[in-house]
């Protein structure tokens, strides 16, 4: 071999190892969020806006599920708005990334400007000092296009997000793109602004005011705090339909709050993000109208809102109340149970644990009749014997009325007899035994 060919074949092996760990490095970048660094227009770095290189869990401290198209905004969306939602965790992380959704937009929808940062304090668009942060895509991008019926995961940003905190997240979006993909019934106020405003500070332009989230269903957080996430899949018993508007008071929420300090104070417990995937009106069996349909049944969306959301170790259905209630005949309590039990195998096929609700009383409401807490009763009794879920909360048992167990007892009771109070979502965090959460999926024979 000549001098030549050796420099040749030596400049060749160098190269091939400088391919390959750029190569290793651009894998762990994806999988830890990626570590990389934007310059703005005069040159300097945006505050933390290289994601850590520190260790942590990626998990789910915030979700929401797309629920349908938002009325009015069919033509233009939001062009030329700026929306922040407001959003409340339930553990904390050294880093962040955020979902977006254009599921029941008609065009792709282009956002310009996207940021995220703690919240000054409760029930406020303002930002805390120093932690406004720009949001980046695919590896850099501050422009993101979401395709029609598409989503859109962000790069992972360092910020210190911390548990039982606010957090806002703002997008931009200068064109047209309609219908907006929202989530009603939030019970938590978020706001919108006219301009690019994404990354104010301040409230002063954040006049308008909306009780839906935006485009946002996810953020999840890289956290030292859990190690996976609790998923709930529901209806408007989950989604906090009656529970008090910016006070947290799902009954989620109350179950967060608990697994978190029990696992602070050292108790043997799961160290688990919560995340809400409840859907007011939702089905087992049955999809809302239009296509993508509007509230779509948890057959429908368990693949998006369960096993698409991160590091799910257990998933808690509270699902079949609309299945009997919206039903215009008699429902068959056999076809929601083979529903239920339809969830049950796929969470399992994915290595995850199902904890299930018993159905919760309704009488008193527009919808009841004997024949329908019949129904009710059966799927019950089924659900108690252990033939549907690996464990069961029974929040039939815990909000009943002693006295008339068709009812929910009145201080549980919002007054329409179906959805509970602040009280009575209290009453289904507390009672949910938190042991229930430890495990995993059984194993399959």
């Amino acid at each position: 071999m000549t001098r030549r060919h050796g420099y040749a074949l030596l400049a060749a092996i160098v190269a091939l190892i400088v391919a390959l760990s750029a190569a290793l490095y651009v894998g762990v970048a994806s999988d830890e969020g990626g570590a990389r660094t934007e310059t703005v227009a005069d040159g300097r770095a945006p505050r933390g806006s290289a994601a850590p290189a520190s260790t942590g869990t990626w998990v789910g401290t915030w979700s929401a599920s797309p629920a349908g198209a938002e009325p009015g905004t069919e033509i233009t969306g939001l062009a030329g708005r700026s929306v922040r939602n407001v959003v409340h965790t339930s553990v904390g992380g050294t880093s962040a990334r955020i979902t977006l959704s254009n599921l029941y937009g008609q065009a792709p929808l282009t956002v310009t400007h996207a940021s995220i940062a703690v919240a000054a304090g409760p029930g406020t668009p303002a930002a805390a000092a120093g932690t406004m942060r720009r949001l980046t895509f695919a590896g850099g991008a501050t422009t993101v296009v979401v395709p029609a019926g598409g989503q859109v995961m962000s790069d992972a940003v360092r910020i210190a997000i911390p548990h039982d905190s606010d957090v806002l997240v703002t997008t931009y979006s200068p064109t047209p793109a309609g219908p907006v993909t929202y989530h009603p019934h939030a019970r938590q106020i978020s706001y919108a602004a006219q301009g690019d405003r994404t990354e104010d500070v301040t409230a002063a332009a954040f006049t308008e005011q909306s009780p839906s989230w935006r485009y946002l269903t996810a953020l999840d957080v890289l956290s030292n705090e859990a190690d996976g996430t609790v998923v709930v899949l529901g209806d408007s018993l989950t989604d906090g339909i009656t529970s008090t508007s910016n006070a947290n008071a799902r009954w989620t929420d109350v179950l967060a709050d608990r697994l978190r300090e029990a696992a602070a104070s050292g108790a043997d417990v799961p160290r688990y993000g919560v995340v809400n995937q409840g859907i007011s009106g939702n089905r087992v069996l049955t999809d809302g109208l239009g296509r993508p349909a509007d509230n779509p049944s948890g057959l429908n969306r368990f693949a998006r809102d369960v096993l698409g959301r991160t590091n799910v170790k257990v998933v808690v259905i509270d699902l079949g109340v609309n299945d009997i209630l919206r039903n215009p005949r008699l429902a068959d309590p056999r076809a929601i149970l083979d529903g239920l039990r339809t969830l049950v195998r796929q969470a399992h096929a994915h290595g995850i644990k199902v904890v299930g609700a018993t159905l919760m009383p309704f009488k008193g409401h527009r919808g009841f009749t004997p024949e329908r807490e019949a129904v009710r009763q059966q799927i019950n009794a089924e659900i108690r014997a252990g033939r549907v879920f690996d464990a069961v909360v029974d929040f039939d048992r815990a909000l009943r009325d002693p006295y008339d167990p068709r009812r929910l007892r009145s201080d549980y009771d919002s007054g329409d007899h179906l959805h509970p109070s602040d009280k009575g979502y209290a009453r289904m965090g507390e009672y949910f035994d938190l042991d229930d959460l430890k495990g995993a999926a059984p194993a399959e024979l």
